[in-house]
């Protein structure tokens, strides 16, 4: 009992680093985006590819996570998507031209695509009676990983007198660390297990046949659009109004702070109020309050908003996991879902950054850039909606948050 016990916080503690390192390889551009655009020469909708391209692709492989499963099994196969993750960023520090940055942007997309969907389906297979918990912890690492890259890419840029490069080269140090104890924690017999027990698992309707898939795809899609979209721009637009590159580069810190507080909140109040649209909501009249806030262009604002912001995607990104392993019997059948939920939502939310970008350059302005995120908000509201007034009707056919909630 004792050596499962600690084997399953093993299996915890490497689901949080390989969490952390998800998201590093992209929100380190947010802090540097205005001097990477600058030193390489590139207009606004050039340089938010950088972001744009690995969201993209979070979104056009997640498919593949399915084969990559069958091909490698969990512990193999996520090792070297992590292993690929930390090469390619590391290599930053000596390709660092546009093409390069593209490349290395694209490869990393491509892992982190499949490694979604697979740690979704460990998590229903491992925990399925704390999946809330365990999701929270997984979201925790992310929320993590983005606001460390985000609060100190600029520190080290300056430490490291102005070398951009070196400043995003830096995060591959993470992977080491969660490769590791990934290794560890993942014996190779209980990944045989797994493979075994997928392969089993009955058939069931594929989601994208799913009207309520396609409901928990566009909810994905729009809260993932709001974190890229202020992961990316928030803080080229508060450079705007007026502050320096480090004080851009705190207001996203304390937004992802925020983040990483709310994440930790929303897995505790879940335990005790189980209602996922009860907290969607919150979180999102929360969000808009800080959407007008930063609307009014006060710089003494700016940070009671991005307090606010932060406090929405820290809600919203685990409720928007949890939304398609509720309708999930089984790891074969959530991996399906996440798969296709994150494919759909993850190319909307690499498309949005690039659309600000162009409406950057075309009005010269980061008002357009609020009025999109406003739109975002305005957005989960009515998805939201339909999701708990179609789950009201479907109530008495079938119990969805029960079987996940203790």
């Amino acid at each position: 009992m004792m050596n499962s016990q600690k084997s399953l916080i093993l299996v915890l503690l490497s689901i949080f680093l390989i969490a952390l390192n998800l998201r590093p390889a992209i929100t380190s551009i947010g802090p540097l985006l205005d001097t990477i655009r600058n030193d390489l020469q590139l207009s606004n909708s050039e340089v938010s590819l950088l972001t744009a391209i690995p969201v993209i692709c979070m979104g056009v492989f997640a498919p593949f996570a399915v084969h990559w499963l069958n091909k490698f099994g969990q512990r193999q196969g996520i090792a070297i998507l992590i292993g690929i993750i930390g090469i390619s960023t590391l290599m930053r520090a000596w390709l660092n031209n546009y093409i390069a940055l593209l490349v290395t942007a694209f490869v990393v997309g491509i892992a982190i695509a499949i490694i979604g969907p697979l740690l979704s389906s460990l998590i229903k297979e491992k925990f399925p009676t704390r999946t809330s918990s365990v999701i929270g912890l997984y979201s925790l690492g992310i929320g993590a990983g983005a606001t460390i890259s985000a609060g100190l890419t600029g520190v080290i840029y300056v430490w490291a007198g102005e070398q951009w490069e070196f400043a995003l080269a830096f995060w591959s140090s993470m992977a080491l660390l969660g490769c590791l104890v990934w290794i560890i924690a993942m014996k190779p017999e209980a990944n045989q297990r797994v493979q075994i027990n997928t392969d089993k698992q009955q058939t069931f309707r594929s989601p994208w046949l799913n009207k309520r898939a396609w409901l928990i795809l566009l909810f994905f899609g729009f809260q993932s659009s709001l974190f890229f979209a202020l992961a990316t721009w928030l803080a080229s637009a508060v450079s705007e109004l007026g502050f320096s590159l480090i004080q851009a580069g705190s207001v996203v810190s304390i937004m992802t702070i925020s983040q990483i507080g709310a994440n930790i909140c929303i897995s505790l109040l879940l335990m005790k109020f189980p209602n996922r649209f009860t907290w969607i909501y919150v979180s999102l009249i929360i969000g808009l309050i800080g959407i007008i806030l930063l609307m009014t262009e006060i710089m003494a604002l700016v940070w009671p908003a991005s307090i606010l912001l932060g406090i929405t995607l820290g809600g919203l990104f685990p409720l928007a996991l949890l939304l398609p392993l509720d309708e999930t019997a089984d790891a074969k059948e959530a991996n399906a879902w996440t798969a296709m939920v994150q494919t759909g939502g993850y190319i909307m939310s690499g498309l949005v950054p690039l659309l600000i970008g162009i409406l950057y350059d075309w009005s010269g302005t980061h008002k357009i850039t609020f009025y999109v995120i406003l739109a975002l908000i305005v957005a989960m509201f009515i998805v939201s909606f339909m999701l708990n007034k179609k789950a009201s009707h479907t109530q008495g056919k079938k119990t969805t948050y029960s079987n996940f909630v203790e």
